[in-house]
């Protein structure tokens, strides 16, 4: 096996804890009512877009005029976007601590390239990285393998050298097909022993 020179973390699900729940929540007071408004108005596939690129600007007004009966909630989904975000996921931000003496840490998110600023305000472990390829910024998204080849051109990584940590099973998929010692992080990963049984640390 080669050896790892490199760690690469995704972000939201590994790192940092965001859920739209977090908001919403606040605001219905029915729970059904607001499973019913995320699962089916303020989607997954339409927040993606954001991450591909799409200004919140123009995501907000095509969705609400999709969804005019809703402008008021479509309108608090990126107005204030920050209550969505919980704390650091502790136990993998100490983890990223333990290897960061010995290795570069790189980030590889899919995240609007607008509300990445408001992240990088407010955890501190930002600081600890090497480099940070987002997928706002570059208007490709995981699990496209231009993305991940953005990192590794960039920073001048070899993926047969790098390690991919991330909890999304497709972009896992991209990683090892290209190379890359990956984790795939669920509920049940245990990261800092998933490491440890590497030799990492």
């Amino acid at each position: 096996m080669t050896k790892i020179k490199n760690i690469i973390f995704d972000f939201g699900g590994v790192l940092i804890d965001w859920n739209p729940v977090y908001l919403y929540n606040k605001e219905f007071k029915d729970e059904s009512e607001m499973n019913y408004f995320l699962e089916n108005i303020c989607t997954s596939d339409w927040n993606v877009q954001q991450d591909a690129g799409r200004s919140l600007t123009e995501a907000t007004k095509l969705l609400q005029a999709k969804h005019p009966e809703h402008e008021e909630m479509i309108e608090l989904f990126y107005s204030r976007w920050e209550e969505m975000l919980g704390g650091d996921i502790k136990e993998n931000v100490d983890v990223l601590k333990k290897l960061k003496p010995k290795y570069p840490i790189y980030g590889l998110t899919n995240w609007s390239a607008e509300t990445i600023r408001i992240a990088y305000e407010k955890y501190d472990f930002f600081e600890l990285l090497n480099g940070i390829v987002v997928s706002g910024d570059e208007k490709l998204i995981k699990p496209d393998p231009k993305l991940y080849q953005v990192l590794l051109d960039r920073y001048n990584l070899k993926a047969n050298e790098s390690l991919f940590i991330d909890d999304n099973l497709k972009n896992i998929e991209t990683a090892q097909k290209m190379g890359f010692h990956t984790i795939h992080l669920t509920e049940d990963t245990d990261l800092e022993k998933e490491v440890k049984d590497m030799g990492l640390i």
